[in-house]
């Protein structure tokens, strides 16, 4: 199986940048507190290897994510491309000298975590950041490959997490040469992208969409600014919405592509994202020439707001095309 690229749009779902402030504080308060205890919070190198289960995911991973992203490897004794895999990610856990944790899953030994994230094969890696997961690759990959992917995994964490990683014991052995560099200095819509922050965070749609859309004029390939602005804009069209009301003409008209969009951005907005995706490939199903592309081009929409590499995004594109062919 080919290994899958991570996209770091899907390290949030909606409120973006509200749960990402949120985490943030979450994380500052964690290490603030380590501090008040008279502790460094400082780890072996040993430690930066676990073995988590299901009794102990909790505790060792989401709990954990709040101060280090924590990748996790899903693994099997007898999956061949694993034994590739997995000595390399426990080696650059160790050179990235405590920038991020590396989680081992048995799946054999732990069925309903396989199923949690919806993993298809093995070897496959996620990671969980501030209690979020995201797929980051599936299958065998070269270390540049893996490199690259944990560079930019450390790297949205500390900028949009303020996760800066675990303290290493300076009296262990040192970390091997190579270790991330520091972060860059701050890009040139730092500040573009901080208003759209304040204005979500102050309920002003219109600002926070504006100042997307500034960004995206100079710089259309943008992640953030694209994702923010899919979030910014769903949120818009929900506003003053009366959700009962909604649902109602949804439910009585089945065969109406407008009705069944207003009804999939309240389903996305509250949470069910499986829902939202199902009303708009049957409407697809249901409908035809302008109407279906109206269908079809929402749900692409929505497919932007969680994000390419989320799993129901992957089924539901899937589904999608079957649809339409």
């Amino acid at each position: 199986m080919q290994p899958r690229n991570m996209s770091m749009s899907g390290v949030v779902d909606l409120a973006a940048v509200k749960a990402a402030q949120e985490a943030k504080a979450k994380a500052e308060q964690t290490r603030a507190e380590v501090a008040r205890q008279g502790g460094t919070g400082a780890v072996s190198p040993a430690d930066l290897v676990i073995d988590v289960d299901e009794a102990g995911f909790e505790r060792d991973v989401l709990q954990r994510s709040a101060e280090v992203p924590v990748v996790i490897d899903f693994w099997a004794e007898w999956c061949q491309p694993c034994k590739q895999l997995s000595p390399v990610l426990e080696r650059l856990a160790v050179e990235y000298n405590g920038r991020f944790l590396l989680a081992k899953i048995d799946v054999d030994a732990n069925q309903m975590l396989m199923q949690q994230f919806g993993i298809q094969g093995i070897p496959a890696v996620f990671a969980v950041v501030a209690g979020q997961a995201l797929p980051l690759f599936q299958g065998a990959a070269g270390e540049q490959q893996i490199r690259q992917t944990l560079d930019q995994l450390v790297q949205v964490a500390e900028e949009r997490f303020g996760l800066t990683g675990l303290a290493v014991d300076p009296d262990a052995e040192p970390a091997a040469p190579g270790a991330a560099a520091a972060p860059a200095p701050a890009g040139p819509y730092d500040a573009l992208l901080e208003a759209a922050v304040q204005a979500l965070d102050a309920g002003d749609l219109g600002g926070a969409i504006r100042a997307y859309q500034n960004v995206l004029s100079d710089d259309p390939g943008n992640s953030e600014a694209k994702l923010g602005l899919a979030q910014a804009e769903l949120l818009q069209r929900v506003q003053g919405a009366d959700p009962q009301q909604v649902r109602k003409e949804a439910a009585e008209k089945p065969g109406d592509a407008q009705a069944q969009i207003a009804a999939a951005d309240l389903d996305l907005v509250g949470g069910h994202v499986e829902d939202a995706f199902g009303r708009l490939i049957e409407t697809v199903r249901r409908t035809a020439g302008a109407d279906r592309d109206a269908v079809r081009r929402r749900l692409l929409e929505l497919f932007e707001v969680v994000g390419a590499d989320d799993p129901r995004v992957v089924g539901a594109r899937r589904a999608l095309a079957r649809a339409l062919f």
